[in-house]
């Protein structure tokens, strides 16, 4: 699409700030306004219209596509969505461990995603089973329970931005432990990949993989900015 606007600016709507392109509000694909919840979020997705050039690209707007997604998707369809990102709670990748014959990689694991999963525990007062190999083990009732209120709580922003980041790193417990402000996303990147930097480690490094994990980390990075945002 052709960039059809000038100017861009935020305006006050409500108890939010809206994007308006040449003094008329943006629609989302529903036509929703696209208003945001604070106004640090609003001026980080104005820019991302003001720095388009003759082509408007939507890869290069992902504040404004996740924002479009608590509008139109989480807004519609919030219960459904809700449960897709908690059904990570019975499937974390931080409860699955290496074959008991991969000792070093198995203490690999132990060293960087323990103090993570007891960070959980003390928070929600939850406990884990762990899984050596790729059988499958369900977690405990309770534990499911308590992991799917702490996702129900979040406003429609945070369940937008954390749909995406469970998606991208896998883990639950990480996305919470980035909603609860006590990780960040440059610590946590490396342990949702930590099987796939051992593995180059070990074997040494494959440029394809490298490449397709730097694009995921740009995503991931673009999700936790968009959730430290929303809170502004």
């Amino acid at each position: 699409m052709k960039r059809f606007y000038k100017d861009v600016s935020v305006a006050a709507e409500g108890e939010g700030h809206a994007i308006q392109l040449d003094g008329r509000p943006v629609k989302t694909p529903q036509r929703n306004a696209l208003a945001l919840p604070t106004l640090a979020l609003a001026e980080a997705v104005a820019g991302e219209w003001a720095a388009q050039g003759e082509d408007i690209v939507p890869a290069s707007m992902p504040l404004t596509g996740l924002a479009q997604g608590a509008l139109d998707q989480v807004a519609r369809e919030r219960e459904r969505i809700v449960s897709r990102i908690a059904a990570f709670a019975d499937s974390d990748m931080l409860y699955y461990r290496a074959d008991e014959g991969q000792q070093a990689l198995i203490d690999h694991q132990a060293l960087h995603w323990d103090p993570l999963l007891d960070w959980a525990r003390q928070r929600y007062d939850v406990s884990f089973h762990l899984v050596y190999g790729i059988r499958y083990k369900a977690q405990l009732a309770e534990t499911l329970e308590r992991l799917t209120e702490a996702v129900e709580a979040q406003d429609d922003f945070a369940i937008a931005a954390m749909l995406s980041l469970v998606g991208l790193s896998g883990s639950l417990i990480a996305t919470l432990a980035l909603v609860e402000q006590d990780y960040d996303s440059s610590t946590l990147w490396p342990l949702v990949n930590l099987e796939e930097l051992w593995q180059e480690q070990q074997w040494g490094r494959d440029d394809q993989a490298v490449a397709a994990r730097g694009i995921k980390q740009a995503e991931f990075e673009a999700a936790a900015r968009f959730l430290d945002l929303s809170r502004r």
